[in-house]
């Protein structure tokens, strides 16, 4: 859904409150002043609780407070905006909060971790962030927050003669290699691809690091791909953007891609690539695409473990490399090879908290990565267990020379188990994925 569509001027307010609770109250009060029939007490009470439960702190100042309740409407977003601060316990002790966007879910919204996600998304960018915190007024804040909540930039996309030229070379390249798509990496541009920029004429996939999402009337694109942005080389999302468009369907083990970029933020398209995906991926699949992602794993699940690996390879934690490994998938075979090297930091908690679609997990999975051992997550997205150790073993895989145990454990366990595992190295920064013991690396080594 476009989060565009759940904001409203009324609700978006300048706190007075110097606590989160107080400001809660605030947000309250003017949701039950267009929506009276609301049961402030219970609501209340459910946000306080969730907040005992697990901390509604993205980071950047932003906290994301939310709650599901009994409601006809399926989303009320009221907006508090503090220029002081304040304090939040999930914060670092100098850290103030200064935007509240507090979500209130009807019982019949099916959608809500994506919703939450997409917030989540929008909200890590500083530069947009400090855009609502310092706009001069509430009607500057209301058309700031629409432009991002609906996909558009403050900053456009440089549109000349020659990116045009490019693009359009492209799609001739396109048509007489006889490829189904062309792929058009936007992070080229500062901000994204303003919408209208280009004009294509094939089926022509998006790939950036942030979410656009618009009407279909308004985009052109058939479809976008969020992959994390690792390197300022050219194109260096290609493999993992087939990747996700492989198991999302978008593209098949036989068509060949032609992809236009250039370097991240240089606003000039550069290079023309025509990639064929049997070439790419002829190691791992066995005869088609639908082999490459397991039965009982969404593809959205898939992505977000991708991502959150990336992230890990790219920052660390704390400024040190980490390594670590992901297992997605087939759990119950999966646990029969698997033994605790600590006691499990998710036991006991709500599978909607530790599901790896939700915002908030993203800090809780990085703290956790310097564990030994590995995360074992289901197909739906549950983080079952952290610090597992896996005890598979075979010999049907081949490792290339300077790949240690963690490899040689995701290697094991994706021959053991109908799942893929996705190993970050410590050494490189290099994330690989596993699947039936063939090794794909998805991001290059760090120099």
């Amino acid at each position: 859904m476009r989060l565009d569509k759940i904001i409203a001027r009324s609700r978006i307010i300048d706190l007075r409150s110097l606590t989160l609770e107080a400001a809660l109250g605030e947000l309250l009060d003017v949701c039950i002043k267009r929506f009276p029939d609301l049961k402030r007490d219970v609501i209340f009470k459910g946000l306080l609780a969730r907040e005992s439960s697990m901390t509604t702190y993205l980071g950047l100042g932003v906290a994301l407070p939310h709650v599901r309740v009994k409601t006809s409407r399926r989303y009320i977003l009221a907006i508090g905006r503090s220029r002081a601060g304040m304090r939040h316990h999930g914060a670092m002790s100098e850290e103030r909060v200064h935007l509240i966007m507090m979500l209130i879910a009807g019982e019949s919204a099916r959608d809500t971790l994506q919703v939450l996600a997409s917030i989540g998304r929008l909200v890590r960018e500083q530069e947009l962030v400090d855009s609502f915190v310092h706009a001069p007024d509430l009607d500057t804040l209301y058309q700031r927050l629409l432009g991002g909540f609906g996909g558009m930039r403050p900053i456009q996309a440089q549109q000349n003669r020659v990116n045009r030229l490019m693009f359009r070379q492209a799609e001739h390249v396109a048509k007489g290699a006889g490829c189904s798509a062309t792929m058009v990496f936007g992070d080229t541009f500062i901000g994204g691809v303003e919408p209208g920029f280009l004009r294509p004429k094939l089926k022509t996939i998006l790939v950036t690091r942030n979410p656009i999402e618009v009407d279909e009337g308004e985009s052109r694109f058939t479809d976008t791909i969020q992959v994390r942005s690792f390197s300022s080389q050219r194109l260096a999302q290609l493999r993992s953007a087939l990747l996700v468009a492989l198991t999302r369907g978008l593209i098949s083990f036989n068509d060949r891609i032609c992809c236009v970029g250039g370097i991240t933020g240089s606003n000039q398209f550069d290079t023309i690539v025509v990639a064929e995906i049997e070439r790419e991926f002829q190691t791992l699949l066995s005869g088609s695409a639908t082999d490459l992602l397991p039965d009982d794993v969404k593809p959205e699940v898939l992505e977000r473990v991708l991502a959150v690996a990336t992230e890990l390879a790219v920052e660390g934690r704390e400024g040190r490399p980490v390594g670590c490994l992901f297992v997605v998938g087939d759990t119950t075979k999966v646990e029969e090879y698997t033994k605790p090297l600590v006691l499990n930091p998710f036991f006991g908690y709500k599978e909607e908290d530790r599901n790896i679609l939700n915002p908030f997990m993203d800090e809780t999975i990085k703290e956790f990565s310097s564990i030994d051992g590995a995360f074992v997550i289901r197909g739906d997205g549950v983080v079952e267990a952290a610090g597992s150790l896996i005890q598979a073993t075979g010999n049907s895989y081949t490792l290339p020379s300077g790949l240690g145990s963690r490899h040689a454990a995701a290697a094991a366990i994706s021959v053991t188990a109908n799942c893929i595992a996705i190993a970050v190295s410590s050494s490189t920064g290099q994330v690989t994925l596993f699947r039936r013991g063939v090794l794909l690396p998805l991001t290059e080594k760090r120099r």
